[in-house]
């Protein structure tokens, strides 16, 4: 079944891609989008899992860059937001009962999709919540997926005054109260440009803002007391030296210093007991490195060109003529 995506003036969607749906363990339908580079032969497919609250729209600009250096581009929408089944009555909140269904998702996503519909060698570049959930899955992706990139990944969370384990407590409390569909926690794009702490780039951030602003379906609120439960528990998982002593796939965590969602602390001490890992500092980046300024975004952007193999170590090939 055919799904849509939505480009704007401003947000061009790149030339030449399917989009459809398909249907997780539990029978929910996700959306997703293959992107396909002009360049022959491919280079390999990059699996790109997003943050929380975005869908695939916020990444045509990365995915055009990814096609131009010869690499194909598999994505999808998490189970619960952007174009994919919500979970509750009331789709804004952010919700997931389990965090292994995200990890579930990616494995049905790559045995379904990727795997039969894409090019091989398979790379996975993830941004925050998405690098949390290919961190926590990493142990079981050693044969298929030959490196990660993992942007500010979600391993903990800046300008608390609780620990995690404070938060884990009380957000399991709320869960057996009967209270876990509650949403908990602060909004940050709704607040306007100034002082946000995802991107000093003003115009992709206005450009991500009129987006959501236009298909308001694509977007969600608050995550939920469950939702939070799960995250944090995941975050303490994976951030243990023996969890992370047991992943192979050679690894690029990209670490914003600027990072207010993510404190930059966190990643770095990640890759001191994360040894399949090499540490990339962007000095002054927030958040959202792929959404950041130019200069900023640039070095990201050779940074994930120069590891993944073959999208700048021999010429190019030519593009196919129209």
């Amino acid at each position: 079944m055919g799904a849509k995506l939505f480009a704007t003036p401003d947000n061009p969607a790149p030339d030449n891609y399917t989009a459809s749906y398909f249907t997780t363990h539990d029978g929910i339908q996700l959306r997703y989008g293959i992107f396909r580079s002009a360049i022959v032969p491919a280079r390999g497919t990059v699996v790109l899992l997003h943050g929380r609250n975005e869908c695939i729209e916020k990444y045509f600009e990365t995915i055009r860059d990814l096609n131009d250096r010869g690499l194909w581009v598999a994505t999808y929408d998490f189970r619960g937001q952007g174009g994919s089944a919500r979970l509750l009555r009331d789709g804004m909140p952010g919700h997931v009962r389990r965090f292994s269904d995200y990890e579930r998702d990616l494995t049905t996503f790559l045995e379904d999709v990727v795997l039969p519909d894409t090019r091989m060698p398979f790379f996975l570049l993830g941004h925050s919540t998405g690098s949390l959930i290919a961190l926590s899955a990493a142990t079981r992706l050693e044969s298929r997926i030959e490196r990660m990139v993992l942007c500010a990944p979600f391993i903990g969370i800046a300008h608390r005054s609780l620990s995690l384990r404070a938060i884990h407590c009380l957000s399991r409390l709320y869960c057996l109260a009967g209270l876990g569909k509650l949403q908990v926690g602060r909004q940050t794009i709704h607040s306007g440009f100034e002082n946000n702490p995802l991107t000093s780039d003003e115009r992709r951030f206005n450009r991500n803002a009129a987006f959501l602003a236009s298909h308001p379906e694509l977007g969600i609120g608050l995550p939920t007391a469950l939702w939070l439960r799960e995250a944090v528990t995941a975050i303490r998982r994976v951030t243990r030296p023996e969890h992370l002593a047991r992943i192979r796939i050679p690894s690029l965590v990209i670490a914003p210093t600027r990072d207010g969602v993510i404190p930059y602390a966190d990643q770095e001490r990640l890759t001191r007991y994360f040894r399949a890992s090499q540490l990339v500092t962007i000095y002054g980046s927030r958040h959202e490195i792929l959404q950041e300024r130019d200069v900023y975004r640039a070095q990201a952007l050779a940074a994930i060109h120069a590891f993944i193999p073959g999208s700048d170590a021999v010429e190019q090939p030519a593009a196919l003529a129209d």
